[in-house]
């Protein structure tokens, strides 16, 4: 299946530099190859940019900027990027990179919001073929509590949001209708300072970012004193709803360093799986993205394809 991402990336600080941890490059092997001869210092490409920065960053075209593979990504069909930093209050954990390329029909959007005067701006996003649908984020901003970026604003918690061209709690549902965007996953990005970032990953059914969205509660609020997740939300195309009501039957729960989400529990780093065994309903590759919050991993998300 054509999908909206192409290729994802972990990178981890080692000293002074952003070193490659693990990879989903698809067929792509001459960029696989390139990427993982690279590191990076704070500042130096992408993942450097993020990380000095302290914000996620959107890079849409790779001519004449900071991109350092650009002729590898050329060659691989690439032509854009978002780099997500994961920050444990001031320290840098990792650096999450996804890579799109760019065609008539690959359609989703990969966002960033920002607050700026009480209100979430886009701070700039990909969206494929979504010509139309980018013209209306742009233009478009969110209070407190409003629509999937305010929601996840006020609750300082992923949102998982179905059926975006049709319900009433997805703001721009009429334009992601025409664009075919049918699942949207949203999550709050810290980073020093205080600032407020969400991204959003908005999924069409053509070519998806996921065919299965999970959101795991790891708060001590949840958990209790012992490291876990308890998986709070979730769709599969081909298992459904994954949220279970709690009077019916106990929620799936997972300890420290028990599959790939108890990975990220275990090292607080992103998962990048790929061609692994075991994964959740047969999928073939997933990503894992922890977010930390008050010195604690608060949250995990993940997507399989």
């Amino acid at each position: 299946m054509k999908t909206f991402i192409q290729v994802t990336e972990v990178w981890v600080p080692e000293g002074d530099r952003l070193v490659h941890g693990e990879g989903n490059y698809g067929t792509l092997d001459a960029f696989a190859a390139e990427s993982r001869q690279q590191s990076f210092a704070k500042g130096e490409g992408l993942p450097g940019k993020a990380w000095s920065e302290g914000r996620p960053v959107v890079l849409k075209g790779f001519d004449g900027s900071y991109f350092k593979r650009t002729e590898a990504a050329h060659e691989a069909g690439l032509t854009s990027a978002v780099a997500i930093p994961v920050f444990n209050g001031n320290t840098l954990k990792a650096v999450l990179v996804v890579l799109c390329g760019d065609d008539d029909n690959r359609t989703g959007a990969i966002e960033i919001w920002h607050e700026q005067d009480g209100l979430l701006m886009l701070d700039d996003g990909y969206y494929g073929a979504a010509r139309h649908f980018e013209w209306v984020s742009q233009h478009t901003h969110f209070p407190r509590g409003q629509g999937l970026p305010g929601g996840v604003w006020s609750s300082e918690t992923p949102i998982l949001m179905r059926d975006l061209g049709s319900g009433y709690r997805f703001i721009r549902s009429e334009s992601a209708g025409k664009a075919g965007l049918t699942t949207g996953l949203g999550l709050p990005v810290p980073v020093p300072g205080g600032m407020t970032y969400v991204l959003t990953l908005l999924s069409a059914r053509g070519t998806p970012i996921a065919r299965r969205f999970e959101i795991w509660d790891a708060s001590a609020g949840k958990v209790g004193r012992e490291p876990g997740a308890v998986l709070v939300d979730g769709i599969c195309s081909r298992e459904g709803p994954l949220w279970t009501d709690d009077t019916q039957q106990k929620p799936r729960r997972v300890a420290a360093w028990q599959g790939q989400i108890g990975k990220v529990l275990g090292t607080g780093l992103p998962v990048v799986e790929n061609g692994t065994p075991g994964l959740s309903a047969g999928y073939e590759s997933m990503v894992a993205l922890p977010i930390h919050q008050h010195g604690e991993i608060s949250h995990i998300v993940a997507w399989y394809v």
